[in-house]
Protein backbone atom coordinates (compact mmCIF):
# COMPACT_ATOMS: atom_id res chain seq x y z
CA UNK A 1 0.00 0.00 0.00
CA UNK A 2 1.36 3.42 -0.77
CA UNK A 3 2.14 5.45 2.42
CA UNK A 4 -0.17 8.74 3.28
CA UNK A 5 1.38 11.85 1.80
CA UNK A 6 1.33 14.85 4.44
CA UNK A 7 3.16 18.38 4.62
CA UNK A 8 6.20 19.93 6.19
CA UNK A 9 6.43 23.81 6.16
CA UNK A 10 9.68 24.85 5.51
CA UNK A 11 9.43 28.72 5.58
CA UNK A 12 6.38 29.20 3.28
CA UNK A 13 7.03 26.38 1.25
CA UNK A 14 4.98 22.73 1.80
CA UNK A 15 7.06 19.77 1.39
CA UNK A 16 5.50 16.87 0.61
CA UNK A 17 6.98 13.50 2.50
CA UNK A 18 6.16 10.41 3.70
CA UNK A 19 7.11 7.82 6.22
CA UNK A 20 7.41 3.77 6.37
CA UNK A 21 8.74 0.74 7.24
CA UNK A 22 9.36 -0.94 10.42
CA UNK A 23 13.02 -0.62 10.85
CA UNK A 24 14.60 1.26 13.83
CA UNK A 25 16.65 3.36 12.24
CA UNK A 26 15.84 6.65 11.44
CA UNK A 27 16.75 6.88 7.21
CA UNK A 28 16.12 10.19 5.50
CA UNK A 29 15.73 10.04 1.57
CA UNK A 30 16.44 12.49 -1.48
CA UNK A 31 15.24 11.43 -4.69
CA UNK A 32 16.97 12.55 -7.84
CA UNK A 33 16.41 16.19 -8.95
CA UNK A 34 13.12 15.05 -10.14
CA UNK A 35 10.44 13.03 -8.09
CA UNK A 36 7.50 12.48 -7.50
CA UNK A 37 6.52 10.40 -4.11
CA UNK A 38 3.38 8.65 -5.06
CA UNK A 39 3.79 7.72 -8.45
CA UNK A 40 6.93 5.89 -7.65
CA UNK A 41 5.32 3.70 -5.69
CA UNK A 42 3.43 2.37 -9.07
CA UNK A 43 6.44 1.07 -10.66
CA UNK A 44 7.57 -2.36 -9.32
CA UNK A 45 11.17 -2.26 -9.11
CA UNK A 46 11.00 1.45 -7.19
CA UNK A 47 8.61 0.04 -4.55
CA UNK A 48 11.03 -2.92 -4.03
CA UNK A 49 13.34 -0.49 -3.26
CA UNK A 50 11.60 1.54 -0.95
CA UNK A 51 10.23 -1.71 0.82
CA UNK A 52 13.94 -3.17 1.44
CA UNK A 53 15.19 0.04 2.51
CA UNK A 54 11.50 0.23 5.11
CA UNK A 55 12.60 -3.83 6.17
CA UNK A 56 15.48 -1.83 8.32
CA UNK A 57 14.82 1.52 9.07
CA UNK A 58 12.38 4.04 9.58
CA UNK A 59 11.81 6.38 6.01
CA UNK A 60 11.14 9.77 5.62
CA UNK A 61 11.08 10.61 1.73
CA UNK A 62 9.90 13.73 0.41
CA UNK A 63 9.31 15.55 -2.66
CA UNK A 64 12.47 18.67 -2.73
CA UNK A 65 10.79 21.97 -3.03
CA UNK A 66 9.73 22.56 -7.10
CA UNK A 67 8.78 18.56 -7.57
CA UNK A 68 6.08 16.24 -7.26
CA UNK A 69 3.31 17.14 -4.97
CA UNK A 70 5.51 20.08 -2.97
CA UNK A 71 4.64 23.33 -3.58
CA UNK A 72 6.05 25.05 -6.74
CA UNK A 73 9.00 27.88 -6.67
CA UNK A 74 9.04 31.43 -8.53
CA UNK A 75 13.26 31.12 -8.28
CA UNK A 76 15.48 28.28 -8.08
CA UNK A 77 15.81 26.71 -4.72
CA UNK A 78 19.49 26.72 -3.16
CA UNK A 79 21.10 24.34 -1.39
CA UNK A 80 20.30 25.86 1.77
CA UNK A 81 16.91 26.34 1.57
CA UNK A 82 17.10 22.34 0.55
CA UNK A 83 18.66 21.55 3.38
CA UNK A 84 15.88 23.54 5.50
CA UNK A 85 13.46 21.38 3.76
CA UNK A 86 15.39 17.84 5.17
CA UNK A 87 15.39 19.93 8.31
CA UNK A 88 11.20 20.73 8.11
CA UNK A 89 10.46 16.93 7.29
CA UNK A 90 12.95 15.88 10.13
CA UNK A 91 10.95 17.73 12.82
CA UNK A 92 7.46 16.52 11.03
CA UNK A 93 8.07 13.02 11.78
CA UNK A 94 10.16 13.19 15.19
CA UNK A 95 13.74 12.82 13.96
CA UNK A 96 16.25 14.01 16.14
CA UNK A 97 18.79 12.64 13.96
CA UNK A 98 18.70 10.32 11.11
CA UNK A 99 21.43 8.60 8.14
CA UNK A 100 20.47 11.11 5.22
CA UNK A 101 20.90 9.02 1.96
CA UNK A 102 21.48 11.45 -1.45
CA UNK A 103 20.72 9.50 -4.81
CA UNK A 104 21.96 11.64 -7.95
CA UNK A 105 21.74 15.56 -7.78
CA UNK A 106 19.96 14.78 -4.02
CA UNK A 107 23.63 13.94 -3.19
CA UNK A 108 24.98 17.27 -2.97
CA UNK A 109 21.89 18.27 -0.38
CA UNK A 110 23.03 15.19 1.51
CA UNK A 111 26.56 16.02 1.73
CA UNK A 112 26.48 19.54 2.63
CA UNK A 113 23.75 18.50 5.37
CA UNK A 114 25.96 16.46 6.91
CA UNK A 115 28.90 19.13 7.28
CA UNK A 116 26.65 21.52 7.99
CA UNK A 117 24.44 19.26 11.06
CA UNK A 118 26.41 16.71 11.96
CA UNK A 119 24.82 17.03 15.00
CA UNK A 120 21.30 15.66 13.39
CA UNK A 121 23.50 13.48 10.66
CA UNK A 122 23.95 9.53 12.24
CA UNK A 123 25.30 8.55 8.90
CA UNK A 124 25.73 9.61 5.49
CA UNK A 125 24.97 7.51 1.80
CA UNK A 126 25.38 8.31 -1.76
CA UNK A 127 24.49 6.87 -4.74
CA UNK A 128 25.29 7.81 -8.20
CA UNK A 129 26.27 11.40 -6.95
CA UNK A 130 28.90 14.01 -7.67
CA UNK A 131 30.82 17.11 -6.59
CA UNK A 132 30.80 18.94 -9.58
CA UNK A 133 28.47 18.82 -12.87
CA UNK A 134 30.78 20.44 -15.28
CA UNK A 135 34.40 19.09 -16.20
CA UNK A 136 37.76 21.26 -15.86
CA UNK A 137 40.54 20.49 -15.88
CA UNK A 138 41.48 18.51 -12.23
CA UNK A 139 37.78 17.74 -12.61
CA UNK A 140 37.30 15.44 -15.81
CA UNK A 141 34.66 12.84 -15.17
CA UNK A 142 31.75 15.39 -16.06
CA UNK A 143 30.47 16.98 -18.84
CA UNK A 144 32.12 20.01 -20.61
CA UNK A 145 29.52 23.06 -20.49
CA UNK A 146 28.93 23.07 -24.17
CA UNK A 147 27.89 18.99 -23.64
CA UNK A 148 25.64 19.90 -20.91
CA UNK A 149 24.01 22.85 -22.33
CA UNK A 150 23.28 20.93 -25.32
CA UNK A 151 21.47 18.26 -22.86
CA UNK A 152 19.48 21.46 -21.28
CA UNK A 153 18.25 22.57 -24.76
CA UNK A 154 17.10 19.40 -25.62
CA UNK A 155 14.95 18.78 -22.49
CA UNK A 156 12.01 21.18 -22.75
CA UNK A 157 11.32 20.00 -26.16
CA UNK A 158 11.46 16.12 -25.16
CA UNK A 159 10.56 16.48 -21.47
CA UNK A 160 8.27 13.62 -20.59
CA UNK A 161 9.11 11.76 -23.60
CA UNK A 162 11.21 7.93 -23.23
CA UNK A 163 14.67 9.05 -24.32
CA UNK A 164 15.99 9.30 -21.43
CA UNK A 165 15.71 5.80 -20.71
CA UNK A 166 18.02 4.79 -22.32
CA UNK A 167 21.10 6.40 -20.80
CA UNK A 168 19.04 6.09 -17.06
CA UNK A 169 18.21 2.92 -17.08
CA UNK A 170 19.90 0.99 -20.09
CA UNK A 171 18.34 -2.68 -18.77
CA UNK A 172 14.98 -1.55 -18.80
CA UNK A 173 15.39 0.41 -22.43
CA UNK A 174 13.06 -2.56 -24.11
CA UNK A 175 10.48 -2.48 -21.86
CA UNK A 176 7.44 -0.89 -23.23
CA UNK A 177 5.55 -0.42 -19.65
CA UNK A 178 8.50 0.38 -17.57
CA UNK A 179 9.19 3.30 -20.44
CA UNK A 180 5.65 4.78 -20.17
CA UNK A 181 5.73 4.94 -16.34
CA UNK A 182 9.15 6.76 -16.45
CA UNK A 183 8.25 9.35 -19.05
CA UNK A 184 4.29 9.65 -16.87
CA UNK A 185 7.00 9.86 -13.70
CA UNK A 186 8.65 12.64 -15.50
CA UNK A 187 5.55 14.62 -16.56
CA UNK A 188 4.41 14.19 -12.92
CA UNK A 189 7.45 15.31 -11.22
CA UNK A 190 8.04 18.76 -13.39
CA UNK A 191 6.92 20.54 -15.92
CA UNK A 192 8.55 21.38 -18.58
CA UNK A 193 9.99 25.09 -17.99
CA UNK A 194 10.84 23.42 -13.97
CA UNK A 195 12.98 20.48 -15.47
CA UNK A 196 14.82 23.25 -17.76
CA UNK A 197 14.87 25.77 -14.45
CA UNK A 198 16.71 22.88 -12.31
CA UNK A 199 19.00 21.52 -14.87
CA UNK A 200 20.58 24.95 -14.59
CA UNK A 201 20.66 25.33 -11.02
CA UNK A 202 22.15 21.57 -11.25
CA UNK A 203 24.54 22.60 -13.99
CA UNK A 204 26.65 25.09 -10.89
CA UNK A 205 26.47 22.83 -8.20
CA UNK A 206 30.00 22.64 -6.55
CA UNK A 207 30.40 21.19 -3.32
CA UNK A 208 34.20 20.01 -3.44
CA UNK A 209 35.29 22.59 -0.85
CA UNK A 210 32.31 20.92 1.48
CA UNK A 211 33.81 17.75 1.46
CA UNK A 212 36.91 17.24 3.44
CA UNK A 213 34.17 19.51 6.23
CA UNK A 214 32.44 15.93 6.26
CA UNK A 215 33.46 13.82 9.74
CA UNK A 216 30.24 11.62 9.33
CA UNK A 217 30.38 7.64 8.83
CA UNK A 218 29.97 7.66 5.15
CA UNK A 219 29.22 5.19 2.30
CA UNK A 220 29.84 6.03 -1.16
CA UNK A 221 28.19 3.85 -3.83
CA UNK A 222 28.66 3.82 -7.55
CA UNK A 223 27.88 1.96 -10.69
CA UNK A 224 31.14 1.41 -12.67
CA UNK A 225 29.30 1.96 -16.16
CA UNK A 226 26.87 4.55 -15.28
CA UNK A 227 25.97 6.29 -18.21
CA UNK A 228 24.38 9.47 -16.58
CA UNK A 229 27.14 10.06 -13.92
CA UNK A 230 30.79 8.36 -15.00
CA UNK A 231 32.32 6.60 -12.12
CA UNK A 232 34.70 8.83 -11.58
CA UNK A 233 32.42 11.21 -9.63
CA UNK A 234 31.93 8.31 -7.04
CA UNK A 235 35.52 7.78 -6.81
CA UNK A 236 36.55 11.36 -6.01
CA UNK A 237 34.07 11.46 -3.84
CA UNK A 238 35.26 8.82 -1.96
CA UNK A 239 38.93 9.80 -1.87
CA UNK A 240 38.18 13.66 -0.31
CA UNK A 241 35.57 12.78 2.04
CA UNK A 242 37.31 11.07 5.51
CA UNK A 243 37.18 7.61 6.06
CA UNK A 244 34.42 7.02 3.74
CA UNK A 245 33.82 3.66 2.46
CA UNK A 246 33.68 2.95 -1.25
CA UNK A 247 31.92 0.27 -2.83
CA UNK A 248 31.61 0.16 -7.20
CA UNK A 249 28.83 -2.12 -8.02
CA UNK A 250 28.75 -3.62 -11.36
CA UNK A 251 25.78 -2.31 -14.00
CA UNK A 252 25.18 0.73 -16.21
CA UNK A 253 21.91 2.01 -14.52
CA UNK A 254 21.85 5.24 -12.87
CA UNK A 255 18.83 5.05 -11.62
CA UNK A 256 18.79 2.93 -8.21
CA UNK A 257 15.75 0.77 -8.97
CA UNK A 258 16.76 -0.05 -12.29
CA UNK A 259 19.23 -3.14 -12.41
CA UNK A 260 20.04 -5.19 -9.45
CA UNK A 261 18.32 -3.01 -6.49
CA UNK A 262 19.54 -5.25 -3.95
CA UNK A 263 23.21 -5.26 -4.60
CA UNK A 264 22.83 -1.32 -3.41
CA UNK A 265 19.78 -1.89 -0.43
CA UNK A 266 22.40 -4.72 0.73
CA UNK A 267 25.50 -2.19 1.24
CA UNK A 268 23.66 0.25 2.68
CA UNK A 269 22.22 -2.10 5.00
CA UNK A 270 24.85 -3.84 5.99
CA UNK A 271 26.38 -0.07 6.30
CA UNK A 272 23.76 1.33 8.62
CA UNK A 273 23.27 -1.82 10.66
CA UNK A 274 26.87 -3.98 10.48
CA UNK A 275 24.46 -7.16 9.30
CA UNK A 276 23.95 -7.96 5.92
CA UNK A 277 20.54 -9.36 5.42
CA UNK A 278 19.82 -12.57 3.73
CA UNK A 279 18.51 -12.04 0.34
CA UNK A 280 14.78 -12.54 0.28
CA UNK A 281 13.94 -15.65 -0.84
CA UNK A 282 14.69 -16.09 -4.78
CA UNK A 283 12.78 -19.08 -5.67
CA UNK A 284 9.13 -19.43 -4.49
CA UNK A 285 5.83 -21.96 -6.03
CA UNK A 286 3.72 -19.82 -8.34
CA UNK A 287 0.96 -20.46 -10.46
CA UNK A 288 2.17 -18.53 -14.09
CA UNK A 289 -0.30 -17.51 -16.46
CA UNK A 290 1.19 -16.80 -19.81
CA UNK A 291 -1.38 -14.78 -22.16
CA UNK A 292 -1.18 -14.08 -25.98
CA UNK A 293 -3.20 -12.35 -28.78
CA UNK A 294 -4.68 -14.54 -31.36
CA UNK A 295 -3.92 -13.42 -35.15
CA UNK A 296 -2.39 -10.35 -34.09
CA UNK A 297 -0.75 -9.85 -37.39
CA UNK A 298 -3.89 -9.96 -38.99
CA UNK A 299 -4.80 -7.57 -36.45
CA UNK A 300 -2.13 -4.85 -37.61
CA UNK A 301 -2.92 -5.28 -41.48
CA UNK A 302 -6.21 -4.60 -40.73
CA UNK A 303 -5.96 -1.61 -38.20
CA UNK A 304 -3.14 -0.41 -39.59
CA UNK A 305 -0.25 0.28 -36.95
CA UNK A 306 -2.28 3.53 -35.04
CA UNK A 307 -5.06 1.59 -34.57
CA UNK A 308 -3.39 -1.23 -33.46
CA UNK A 309 -1.49 0.67 -30.72
CA UNK A 310 -4.60 1.75 -29.51
CA UNK A 311 -6.10 -1.28 -29.29
CA UNK A 312 -3.13 -3.13 -27.91
CA UNK A 313 -3.37 -0.02 -25.22
CA UNK A 314 -6.98 -0.74 -24.41
CA UNK A 315 -6.35 -4.90 -23.96
CA UNK A 316 -3.00 -3.93 -21.95
CA UNK A 317 -5.37 -1.71 -19.34
CA UNK A 318 -7.85 -4.76 -19.28
CA UNK A 319 -5.66 -7.20 -18.63
CA UNK A 320 -4.10 -4.91 -15.87
CA UNK A 321 -7.80 -4.51 -13.90
CA UNK A 322 -8.60 -8.06 -14.37
CA UNK A 323 -4.55 -8.72 -12.53
CA UNK A 324 -5.22 -6.11 -9.76
CA UNK A 325 -9.16 -7.84 -9.43
CA UNK A 326 -7.46 -11.55 -8.63
CA UNK A 327 -4.45 -10.48 -6.61
CA UNK A 328 -1.94 -11.34 -9.94
CA UNK A 329 1.30 -9.77 -10.14
CA UNK A 330 2.26 -8.90 -13.81
CA UNK A 331 5.66 -9.88 -14.14
CA UNK A 332 6.25 -8.02 -17.49
CA UNK A 333 4.42 -7.67 -21.16
CA UNK A 334 5.51 -9.87 -23.84
CA UNK A 335 4.81 -7.81 -27.25
CA UNK A 336 0.85 -8.61 -27.23
CA UNK A 337 0.73 -10.81 -24.27
CA UNK A 338 1.02 -10.71 -20.46
CA UNK A 339 3.02 -13.03 -17.56
CA UNK A 340 1.58 -12.88 -14.39
CA UNK A 341 2.12 -14.83 -11.54
CA UNK A 342 -0.53 -15.86 -8.57
CA UNK A 343 -0.13 -16.93 -5.23
CA UNK A 344 -3.36 -19.22 -5.75
CA UNK A 345 -4.28 -21.58 -8.78
CA UNK A 346 -7.59 -20.95 -8.10
CA UNK A 347 -7.38 -17.10 -8.94
CA UNK A 348 -5.04 -17.34 -11.73
CA UNK A 349 -7.90 -19.69 -13.67
CA UNK A 350 -10.62 -17.41 -12.86
CA UNK A 351 -8.29 -14.52 -14.03
CA UNK A 352 -7.48 -15.98 -17.13
CA UNK A 353 -11.14 -16.58 -17.84
CA UNK A 354 -12.01 -12.95 -16.88
CA UNK A 355 -9.05 -11.71 -18.85
CA UNK A 356 -10.53 -13.87 -22.30
CA UNK A 357 -14.14 -12.79 -21.63
CA UNK A 358 -12.84 -8.90 -20.86
CA UNK A 359 -10.92 -8.09 -23.96
CA UNK A 360 -12.82 -10.52 -25.95
CA UNK A 361 -15.45 -7.41 -25.51
CA UNK A 362 -12.61 -5.44 -27.40
CA UNK A 363 -12.78 -7.73 -30.61
CA UNK A 364 -9.46 -9.47 -29.27
CA UNK A 365 -9.17 -13.10 -28.79
CA UNK A 366 -6.44 -14.69 -26.79
CA UNK A 367 -5.13 -17.91 -25.40
CA UNK A 368 -4.04 -18.93 -22.01
CA UNK A 369 -1.77 -21.38 -20.19
CA UNK A 370 -1.05 -21.83 -16.54
CA UNK A 371 1.38 -24.16 -15.02
CA UNK A 372 1.75 -23.86 -11.24
CA UNK A 373 5.67 -24.54 -10.30
CA UNK A 374 8.71 -23.24 -8.81
CA UNK A 375 10.16 -20.15 -10.29
CA UNK A 376 13.35 -17.97 -9.98
CA UNK A 377 12.94 -14.27 -8.97
CA UNK A 378 15.20 -12.29 -10.73
CA UNK A 379 16.74 -9.04 -9.05
CA UNK A 380 14.70 -7.02 -11.87
CA UNK A 381 11.40 -8.21 -11.09
CA UNK A 382 11.32 -11.09 -13.61
CA UNK A 383 11.22 -14.41 -13.34
CA UNK A 384 12.66 -17.44 -14.43
CA UNK A 385 12.95 -21.12 -14.52
CA UNK A 386 11.42 -24.24 -16.43
CA UNK A 387 8.00 -23.70 -15.08
CA UNK A 388 7.91 -20.41 -16.79
CA UNK A 389 8.45 -22.47 -20.20
CA UNK A 390 6.44 -24.93 -19.14
CA UNK A 391 3.63 -22.48 -18.78
CA UNK A 392 4.47 -20.64 -21.98
CA UNK A 393 4.50 -24.48 -23.96
CA UNK A 394 1.12 -24.77 -22.18
CA UNK A 395 -0.45 -21.90 -23.45
CA UNK A 396 1.22 -22.65 -27.01
CA UNK A 397 -0.85 -25.42 -27.21
CA UNK A 398 -4.90 -23.17 -26.37
CA UNK A 399 -6.17 -22.27 -29.43
CA UNK A 400 -8.31 -18.88 -29.76
CA UNK A 401 -10.40 -18.49 -26.72
CA UNK A 402 -9.39 -21.09 -24.72
CA UNK A 403 -7.46 -21.10 -21.39
CA UNK A 404 -5.49 -24.43 -20.84
CA UNK A 405 -3.64 -25.79 -17.99
CA UNK A 406 -1.42 -28.41 -16.79
CA UNK A 407 -2.47 -31.20 -14.46
CA UNK A 408 -0.50 -29.79 -11.83
CA UNK A 409 -3.12 -26.89 -11.81
CA UNK A 410 -6.13 -29.35 -12.26
CA UNK A 411 -4.71 -31.07 -8.94
CA UNK A 412 -4.23 -28.39 -6.94
CA UNK A 413 -7.95 -26.79 -7.37
CA UNK A 414 -10.14 -29.52 -6.42
CA UNK A 415 -12.89 -29.00 -4.85
CA UNK A 416 -12.97 -25.48 -6.33
CA UNK A 417 -15.89 -25.66 -8.37
CA UNK A 418 -13.62 -25.25 -11.53
CA UNK A 419 -14.96 -27.75 -14.85
CA UNK A 420 -12.28 -28.72 -16.99
CA UNK A 421 -12.10 -31.29 -20.44
CA UNK A 422 -9.61 -33.24 -21.23
CA UNK A 423 -7.25 -31.53 -23.70
CA UNK A 424 -4.91 -34.85 -24.46
CA UNK A 425 -1.33 -35.64 -23.89
CA UNK A 426 1.34 -33.64 -25.19
CA UNK A 427 4.92 -32.95 -25.87
CA UNK A 428 6.08 -29.76 -24.66
CA UNK A 429 9.11 -28.58 -27.03
CA UNK A 430 12.35 -28.30 -24.76
CA UNK A 431 10.62 -30.15 -22.05
CA UNK A 432 11.59 -33.64 -20.60
CA UNK A 433 8.33 -36.33 -20.33
CA UNK A 434 4.86 -36.13 -21.66
CA UNK A 435 2.26 -33.47 -20.16
CA UNK A 436 -1.26 -34.34 -19.34
CA UNK A 437 -3.53 -30.76 -20.56
CA UNK A 438 -6.85 -29.76 -19.36
CA UNK A 439 -9.16 -27.15 -21.07
CA UNK A 440 -11.31 -24.56 -18.43
CA UNK A 441 -14.83 -25.43 -19.06
CA UNK A 442 -16.35 -21.76 -18.66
Amino acid sequence: MIPETKYAKSGRVHIAYQIFGEGPLPLVVGPGWASHIEYAWEEPSYARLLQRLGSFAHVAWFDKRGTGLSDRVAELPTLEQRMDDILAVMEAVGFERAAIFGVSESGSMAALFAATYPERTNALILYGSFAKRIRSEDYPWAPTYEERRRWIDSLEENWGSQLEVATLAPSQAHDERFAKWFATYGRLSVSPSAAVALANMNTHIDIRHVLPSIHVPTLVVHRKGDRDVAVGNGRYLAQHIHGAKYVELPGDDHLPWAGDVDAIVDEVEEFLTGVRSSRPVDRVLATILLTDIVSSTEKVRELGDRGWKSLLMKHNETVRRELLRYRGREVKTTGDGFLATFDGPARAIRCACSIRDAVHQLGISIRAGLHTGECELMGDGDIGGVSVHVAARVGAKAGPEQVVVSSTVRDLVSGSGIEFSEFGTHTLKGIPGRWRLYLINA
